[in-house]
């Protein structure tokens, strides 16, 4: 994973809110909106860290960031307007979200430090500011686009307006159907993970050992056991529902909480601090291991299952997965998947589970797959599955009658644009706005920022 990548829009968003805080007296202005100033050393500052992490700039860089500065103060403008504010608990939970994944992705809070240059509570103010300002923009941009909504006629006069070389390929699509067993786990197995969380508990109560490092050592959340077992703060509906039962009820930091059985494993829980309604704790996880038999059993199993779908006629592939899988998502929706990610049943081949992209990638519509081993990604386990490919469409260029959904959302993304576009232009003619002589000569994405008669202008 190429860390800096992730975090590019983060660190110069977070780096440049606290560049004011080192202004001094003789600070240069480089705009003025509004009775805002936008200093040089704030510009300066982003384009340092953009530079540093590596950010592409399309353009000159002081007109690209400056602009985008002032883009950004017009909306929060109209956003003390129109008075829209952001509940404090959901722009806590993005921050905590956000510095939990900076701090799991390079290892440690200390690392996390030094790779943004910033100390925990400075990083975590800015990005409290960076977080509620983005907040604020989008609900003003949703308001503005909120009636912005596309007809059939409307999307095919947009289609057929569209220049060729604009008309986008959409790769290999597939639409596929999940059928999965969890192989039985030996009541012994169970019964061992459950002994070694006795017998780390029972360390941690005498003071031999401290819960972080058991749990760098032992936990199979590999996330959060380089934190030692700290996963930060959640609200209850972050978490699984038997952890968070037990976690919140949870009132002494020295204590240990009982085994607890999540659709993730076996628990064993600490609480570190609670914070209204969110928590942080420190967790140790085990899964109970599938054996090499169990695996065998329930692929034989599944092939049968399979026989009697394909050969035997019993019944179909769809009225079986109600009464035999076990995959949660997806049993109670005749085994479809859903795409995350568009909300549609359409994925390309890469946006599926390995194994599944595997196996459907030499498959034919209708067809239904021999059973195969995969690991569940929400439950990181083995499971064994078959998979029915309900349609395939290849690669092509984007047509009506595949790709409705898909020009659509293009039709209604450039209808918002434009609304935005036209608005940020009225905004900017009926703004003050001042830009130093030396900061004028750009090719501004806006038009009107520097105004006609303007007595500063050489």
């Amino acid at each position: 994973m190429n860390i800096k990548s992730l975090f590019a829009a983060a660190v110069y968003g977070i780096m440049a809110i606290t560049a004011g805080a080192q202004n001094n007296v003789a600070e240069e202005v480089a705009w003025v909106v509004g009775d805002t100033p936008i200093w040089k050393s704030e510009i300066e500052e982003q384009y340092n860290n953009m530079q540093y992490e590596k950010v592409a700039i399309n353009g000159d860089p002081y007109c690209i960031i400056p602009e985008q500065m002032a883009i950004e103060k017009l909306y929060l403008h109209q956003a003390d307007l129109d008075t829209v504010e952001v509940p404090d608990a959901s722009v806590m939970a993005e921050v905590d979200a956000r510095l939990n994944f900076y701090i799991t992705q390079l290892g440690s809070k200390e690392k996390m430090e030094e790779y943004f240059r910033k100390s925990l509570p400075e990083m975590r103010a800015a990005m409290t500011d960076m977080v509620r300002n983005n907040y604020r923009v989008r609900q003003v941009q949703q308001s503005l686009t909120k009636n912005v909504k596309a007809t059939p006629a409307d999307v095919r006069k947009y289609f057929d307006r569209l220049p060729q070389d604009s008309i986008p390929f959409v790769p290999t699509q597939v639409e596929v159907q999940l059928l999965t067993l969890n192989p039985v786990i030996p009541r012994q197995e169970i019964e061992d993970v459950k002994a070694r969380l006795r017998d780390y508990a029972d360390r941690i109560t005498r003071g031999e050992s401290s819960f972080s490092t058991l749990a760098i050592m032992y936990s199979e959340d590999k996330g959060s056991s380089i934190r030692g077992g700290e996963i930060g703060f959640m609200g209850r509906g972050h978490l699984d529902p038997e952890y968070a039962a037990v976690a919140f009820n949870l009132n002494d930091p020295k204590k240990v909480s009982k085994i607890v059985e999540s659709q993730y494993g076996y628990h064993i829980i600490q609480l570190i601090e609670k914070r209204g309604d969110r928590i942080n704790t420190r967790h140790i996880l085990l899964r109970p291991k599938v054996s090499d038999n169990d695996l065998i059993d329930a692929v034989n199993r599944l092939d049968s299952v399979r026989k009697d779908i394909v050969d035997n006629k019993k019944f179909t592939f769809e009225e079986a997965v109600p009464y035999l899988s076990q995959d949660k998502d997806t049993r109670n929706n005749r085994g479809m998947m859903v795409n995350q990610q568009s909300g549609t049943t359409k994925f390309e081949m890469s946006e599926l589970p390995q194994e599944v992209a595997k196996t459907v990638s030499s498959m034919q519509p209708g067809d239904i797959s021999k059973p195969f081993v995969m690991t569940d990604p929400k439950l990181n386990r083995e499971v064994v599955a078959i998979v029915k490919l309900t349609s395939r469409t290849n690669g092509h260029k984007a047509n009506m009658s595949d790709d409705y959904q898909t020009i659509k959302d293009m039709y209604e993304n450039d209808q918002r644009n434009q609304i935005l576009k036209n608005w940020l232009e009225k905004k900017i003619a009926s703004t003050y706005v001042r830009i130093e002589p030396e900061w004028r000569n750009c090719d501004f994405q806006h038009k009107g920022w520097v105004k006609s008669g303007d007595s500063s202008a050489e």
